[in-house]
């Protein structure tokens, strides 16, 4: 036993003399007052090297000390115009907060006797609390410069502080009328990074940017589709449509899923809901006409899709909901199986429907699958032989 206590003595000695050295080292590097870019390195490499380490409070606290060094040297710089690496500032600024962190909760671990004794917090957080808008602007700095990853851990290092213990009684998140701004950007920041995480981490603080909470929900809504979450999806659309009903995402991508899903009730709820806010949006009058149209509501999908026309007549769907319309009616007829009663009026819904599908046509030449089948039953039930062999022959293509 005596034998194996020697044993491991031997072994701690060297590197508690290893780690002694390189302390006194770094603390000359800073009191010289230059190289305190190696008493840093110095301190990082003790960490790495020995997991130990990272309960030893006088490794952080030197490296506090270094990092706060170079962050002096390097706001003097700017402050004097003189030519520095920007980023690398703000990176300085951010290695404090981080550091200061891991020092703070040595700081606050109990001893062997449950006694805590905190004796920096109080000055490092005083200190820190006048650089933390750096944090801010280094965030901003990253997303102009397009590196997303890097911007998102400034604002989370930001808007972490309002919890950190260091910071025990600055009130961030009451006080600090930025932490919606810094969580907006953050919110971006994981939207251009396609990461759902980050996208959703800060969103419910992202939302209280009001100048730019349409487009938190825009982001979240896209990381729920990432996720495949579908009803988190749909309720973000929703809450989107009734905050912002005239913004061009919430309502079609809401419209597109109650059509997807055949819901036509709620296509029309929302479309009507929507007409309410702004009686003249074509967008909404449009998605009232298919919404009536599949509801078999055709005398009504036809009353909205001439309104249209009325208002814009080089839009193509009202025409294509008119004849298809008119055509579901004449199919309505034709079920009563009662060809001698009703064939007049099947006639003329094929002549009223034919005008409406040529029109839909010439709008719309590429959308074959739609028009070309409508006019192949009206050109057949018309007698129409000519226009009807041409049909016929597109049809045989598709």
């Amino acid at each position: 036993m005596r034998s194996y206590l020697l044993l491991l003595l031997l072994m701690i000695t060297p590197c508690l003399w290893a780690q002694k050295k390189e302390l006194s080292q770094a603390r000359s590097y800073i009191k010289s007052g230059k190289d305190f870019d190696k008493a840093e390195r110095l301190m990082t490499d003790l960490l790495k090297k020995d997991t130990a380490n990272r309960q030893n409070e006088r490794i952080y606290l030197t490296w506090f000390q270094a990092v706060t060094k170079q962050y002096e040297a390097a706001n003097e710089k700017l402050y004097l115009r003189q030519k520095y690496d920007t980023a690398a500032f703000f990176n300085l600024t951010r290695r404090l907060f981080l550091i200061a962190g891991h020092l703070d909760t040595l700081d606050a671990t109990p001893d062997e006797k449950g006694r805590v004794k905190i004796r920096y917090r109080e000055d490092n957080a005083e200190m820190l609390n006048r650089l933390r808008p750096n944090l801010y602007y280094g965030g901003t700095f990253f997303v102009r410069k397009e590196q997303y990853p890097v911007a998102f851990d400034f604002f989370e290092s930001y808007l972490k502080t309002a919890d950190q213990p260091l910071f025990t009684g600055y009130n961030y998140a009451t006080t600090d009328s930025m932490m919606p701004q810094a969580a907006y950007w953050a919110t971006y920041a994981g939207y251009r990074l396609q990461d759902a995480s980050r996208t959703l981490r800060y969103f419910d603080v992202a939302v209280r940017d009001t100048a730019k909470a349409r487009f938190a929900m825009q982001y979240a809504c896209e990381a729920y589709g990432w996720l495949n979450d579908k009803g988190a999806n749909l309720a973000m659309l929703k809450r989107g449509f009734a905050d912002y009903p005239d913004s061009p995402y919430f309502f079609p991508r809401l419209i597109d899923y109650y059509n997807a899903h055949e819901r036509p009730d709620s296509a029309l709820y929302y479309a009507e809901s929507a007409l309410r806010t702004n009686p003249d949006s074509q967008l909404f009058l449009l998605a009232q006409s298919v919404a009536l149209l599949n509801l078999e509501r055709y005398d009504d999908c036809i009353r909205v899709s001439e309104r249209l026309i009325a208002q814009n007549d080089s839009l193509a769907e009202p025409y294509f909901n008119i004849a298809t319309a008119k055509l579901n009616q004449v199919l309505e007829l034709d079920r009563r199986n009662q060809p001698r009663v009703y064939r007049n009026q099947m006639r003329k819904l094929y002549m009223d429907a034919r005008p409406y599908m040529e029109a839909y046509r010439k709008l719309a030449p590429n959308e074959h699958r739609k028009w070309a089948p409508a006019l192949y039953r009206i050109y057949l039930n018309l007698n129409m032989g000519r226009q009807f062999e041409e049909i016929d022959k597109i049809m045989r293509k598709l």
